[in-house]
């Protein structure tokens, strides 16, 4: 034990982190029992910008969507809305609506495997042997084991059967383009589409809920969510209220009450389901992207000295450079770094029982899983709507042309938070393309200013033990943000 560790301070470097998707590292400054500063690395570079540099704009849709495997179908309603915007041209409604499915498809298959693949599991580990709830959390969500674990997986891979109608194949479809969708459906189709959301439901009800899901979309306040720990149906929600009770979740990995989000799934009127905007310390405002800019001060890149507007962004790696110590860039709103995911959409959304959760803990542990599971069963019902609202005479996709020079940008939601694509076409290639991915917001660096990135904050007072070399309370709030590491270092 060395000098300062005898003063009960010492520094840990917690990584790789398994059940993450991608490289993390966390370097912990741990002083009196609890975390006083951390410094989120992401270890790898892959440059996908760099990679779509003097394309053809159209290869965007192909190359952009295989930056993850996980969200690969959100990566190309992206590029495909970057290069509408460039187009000039709006999809008809028929692939508004196909696409919105597609991607809800695969957001709320993120949902279901976080909860239940990245997120529960650690819950199962022997650190937590003599809690009430142990032997119930061990028979669900032990890896590999638990029954909830292999139930969960088996609905994935039916879910997954509209990815397969739609779009053809999951990961990588083609299916959406600028224009549209390239494969449109019939009234046999729309059948099994239906029948496959019916069941996902179903899942939900018998296994996570315990309960309809207009149960569960009733619920708007504090007290509901009470009622539902102490005398609720027997689901996985309600064994999850009662850990993070006994553990006391609620006051875990709070940020900085800042919040944003693109909005998800376009309406016929220029809205979304969930809706674009803001909010800070309470107030909400409109999302202005004009706003956006990142920082390189303590990334591997060059260009530290400024921010970096989006359609003026570079990526250019700087594998000599002593002072960044992450390969992700530090995206800012108005200089300020904010918080996006499931909690951002439906905050910004008033969503009443997420407004108060907030209003009451902050950007929790427990309020950002909340979220994400109200989430998951307000998309679930409204795919049904989406499904019969689809008119299987009318068109799926309008052909453009793409300008010699242009430059637009495709904002949309991934399960994990706001990503947008930003493209600047010059002489019919692509001149400059820039991506910030959700983890790129959660997990960034500090900025110019010094200023530590949500996680980063969110991880200051976290409790450590004596004896931790990997705090479970650093692993629970790095996991209630669902990071996919692989998209934050495109």
């Amino acid at each position: 034990m060395d000098k300062q560790e005898s003063r009960g301070q010492r520094r840990l470097i917690v990584g790789p982190f398994n059940r993450v998707e991608g490289d993390l590292e966390v370097r912990l400054e741990v002083s009196g029992g609890a975390v006083s500063a951390a410094y989120v690395n992401a270890p790898l570079f892959r440059g996908f910008e760099r990679i779509l540099e003097g394309r053809d704009p159209l290869d965007a849709l192909v190359v952009a969507p295989r930056i993850c495997g996980i969200c690969s179908v959100s990566q190309s309603h992206a590029a495909a809305l970057a290069l509408a915007g460039a187009m000039g041209v709006e999809a008809p409604r028929n692939g508004v609506l196909a696409t919105n499915l597609m991607t809800a498809t695969e957001n709320v298959a993120d949902h279901l495997t976080h909860f239940h693949l990245f997120f529960m599991p650690d819950f199962a580990r022997p650190a937590y042997a003599r809690r009430p709830w142990f032997g119930r959390a061990e028979a669900r969500f032990k890896a590999v084991q638990g029954t909830a674990v292999r139930g969960a997986g088996a609905a994935r891979a039916e879910l997954f059967h509209v990815l397969g109608i739609l779009g053809g194949k999951w990961p990588h479809t083609l299916t959406i383009q600028p224009g549209g969708v390239t494969r449109g459906v019939d009234a046999r189709d729309r059948v099994r589409l239906l029948a496959t959301v019916c069941s996902f439901r179903r899942f939900l009800e018998s296994s996570l809920f315990g309960a309809p899901l207009d149960r569960v979309l009733a619920l708007t306040a504090p007290e509901d969510l009470e009622r539902w720990r102490l005398s609720g149906p027997d689901g996985d929600f309600r064994l999850f209220l009662e850990i993070a009770e006994d553990l006391g979740l609620a006051d875990l990995g709070r940020a900085y009450g800042r919040f944003l989000s693109h909005g998800a799934y376009p309406d016929a009127e220029g809205g979304h389901l969930y809706r674009r905007g803001t909010i800070a310390d309470g107030t909400a405002a409109p999302f202005d992207a004009a706003q956006v800019a990142e920082h390189h001060r303590f990334s591997r890149m060059a260009g530290q000295d400024r921010a970096h507007p989006p359609f003026a962004g570079s990526t250019v790696p700087d594998g000599m450079d002593e002072d960044g110590y992450s390969w992700c860039k530090a995206p800012r709103l108005a200089g300020l770094p904010y918080e996006t995911g499931a909690i951002a959409r439906q905050l910004v959304d008033g969503h009443p029982l997420v407004r108060a959760l907030v209003a009451q803990d902050g950007g929790s542990v427990r309020s950002r899983v909340i979220a994400r599971l109200l989430e998951l069963a307000r998309t679930t019902c409204t795919m049904e709507g989406w499904l019969r609202a689809i008119d299987i005479a009318g068109p799926w996709c309008v052909a453009a042309e793409m300008p010699d020079n242009a430059q637009a940008a495709g904002l949309t939601e991934a399960a994990r938070g706001a990503l947008g694509h930003w493209v600047r076409v010059e002489q019919g290639r692509i001149a400059g393309y820039q991506i910030i991915a959700p983890t790129t917001w959660n997990f960034s660096p500090r900025d110019l200013a010094g200023i530590p990135g949500p996680l980063e904050q969110a991880l200051v007072g976290a409790p450590v033990l004596d004896d931790e070399r990997t705090p479970l309370s650093v692993q629970h709030i790095v996991r209630s943000f669902d990071p996919c590491m692989v998209c934050t270092v495109h």
